[in-house]
């Protein structure tokens, strides 16, 4: 076991190392500079989309704001397809920071946050994609943090990623649409951005009350263990 911990934290310490020296010897660095964008993304067809796909989920995992990508995904690519480079970059993010929490940060996770992740792994075993959805819409708390938590809880890997994605959409999409520059009238983009910002949290409320009142029927012993053994099986 203690063998296992020591070659697990070198792993993590070398990766951590390779980041930095990858934002320090490269132009990650400067993936909000409009020139890096059209340096290397713009108009370079799908060696562009590559690049910027890899570039922003090593940003996105190492904890630059999702909506940061987004916006110049926007500026890039446009609303549509923005978006949908955005929330790719975003999920592949996710995907490596739950892998390496989950395989090489386990036990550190763990001693640094153990009473948020009791609370995540609690919140996260059970029906993980509607919960998932839940946090993603809800604009609150840290994504890394998030993503660090999920891997080391019993969370299913494929359920939490498809949470996120889809709960990722609203809030690219708002800083795609402003990154792009859609031509619309200043006002008319305001308002169709906080009305997405709206919903997104109309969402996210909706889902926490269904989330609660679940839990009421289940502790009243209204919905028996079956039942959410079921759910948990068919999601997965």
């Amino acid at each position: 076991m203690t063998s296992r911990i020591v070659i697990r934290s070198i792993l993590l310490f070398a990766l951590l190392i390779g980041i930095g020296a990858l934002i320090k010897l490269t132009p990650l660095g400067d993936i909000l500079d409009k020139g890096w964008i059209d340096t290397y993304v713009r108009n370079e067809g799908i060696r562009g989309e590559l690049i910027f796909l890899v570039v922003g989920g090593i940003c996105t995992a190492v904890g630059l704001p999702r909506q940061a990508v987004a916006f110049m995904a926007g500026y890039a690519f446009g609303i549509i397809y923005g978006t949908a480079i955005g929330v790719a970059a975003a999920v592949l993010g996710c995907m490596a920071t739950f892998f390496v929490a989950r395989f090489l940060a386990r036990d550190l996770v763990a001693h640094k946050f153990p009473d948020k992740l009791k609370r995540m792994d609690a919140f996260l075993r059970e029906n993980t994609f509607t919960t998932t959805l839940l946090i993603r819409f809800l604009p609150v708390g840290s994504n890394v943090l998030t993503n660090m938590l999920a891997g080391v809880s019993g969370a299913a890997a494929m359920p939490f990623f498809t949470g996120s994605a889809i709960g990722y959409i609203p809030q690219m999409l708002i800083f795609a649409m402003v990154g792009s520059g859609f031509a619309v009238e200043p006002g008319v983009r305001l308002v169709a951005s906080v009305l997405l910002f709206a919903a997104s949290g109309v969402m996210g409320l909706w889902l926490y009350r269904r989330y609660r009142d679940n839990h009421k029927l289940l502790n009243a012993g209204v919905v028996g263990s079956e039942d959410v053994g079921a759910s948990e099986a068919s999601e997965r």
